[in-house]
């Protein structure tokens, strides 16, 4: 009986984890199609991870991407700690660049809901 419990708890994360990477996929698109250029997905380091990082000239973008079914829960699910921890994230991520010094940086949210676009949310927090 347990066995049966855990390999759900298994099947539901895995459809968790693809329905995530698809939504981070679809916002990279996005991005694209806005003249965005994909540094990153999916950066990682000891302060954080930052779903992607984007540039548009001298523009630094750390975009957070919320797979939900609302775009208000989308937004409200980023919490002030994830937010810390993004901008840890980009502080680490910009101290390792050559002309780090020189970006501005922006942090959005991108909201991809089922059967719709996803939603850019521009300088969210």
């Amino acid at each position: 009986m347990a066995k049966a419990a855990d390999s759900r708890k298994t099947t539901a994360k895995r459809r968790a984890e693809r329905r995530g990477r698809r939504a981070e996929w679809l916002a990279a698109a996005l991005l694209i199609c806005k003249g965005y250029r994909i540094i990153s997905m999916r950066y990682k380091c000891r302060a954080g991870e930052i779903d992607i990082i984007a540039r548009k000239g001298d523009l630094a973008v750390f975009v957070e991407v919320k797979a939900r079914n609302h775009e208000q829960s989308a937004v409200d699910s980023v919490t002030p700690f994830s937010q810390h921890r993004i901008r840890a994230a980009s502080d680490h991520w910009l101290a390792r660049q050559r002309e780090g010094h020189t970006l501005s940086c922006r942090y959005d949210i991108i909201a991809c809901l089922p059967r719709h676009l996803p939603r850019h949310f521009l300088d969210a927090f």
